[in-house]
C-alpha cells in the first residue's frame, strides 16, 4: 500500500485530529483512514429536484384536476417621478 503525506497541516487542526484519535483509542494515522475511509464511502446525495419530489408527494392520489384560476391582465407598474 501506498503511504500519504500531508504537509503543512495547520497546527490546531493536527491537534484536533489528535484528540479525536485519543478519544477512539486509535493512533493519529488510524483516525485519519478512517475520517478518509468514511468519507470515500458515504453515497453520494442527489441533489434535490423540486419537480420531482412534488410529483413523487402527490403520485398517490391519482387524476386530480386542478381548476383554472382565472387571471387578469397585468396592471402598469407604478411610476416613481
Amino acid at each position: 500500500m501506498t503511504g500519504i503525506v500531508i504537509q503543512n497541516l495547520d497546527d490546531d487542526f493536527k491537534a484536533r485530529l489528535q484528540k479525536r484519535a485519543e478519544e477512539r483509542g486509535r493512533s493519529l494515522e488510524e483516525e485519519a483512514k478512517e475520517i478518509l475511509r468514511i468519507a470515500l464511502t458515504e453515497k453520494a446525495e442527489q441533489p434535490v429536484n423540486l419537480a420531482l419530489a412534488i410529483e413523487r408527494r402527490f403520485a398517490n392520489f391519482g387524476d386530480i384536476e386542478i381548476p383554472t384560476i382565472p387571471r387578469e391582465p397585468m396592471r402598469e407598474p407604478p411610476k416613481f417621478e
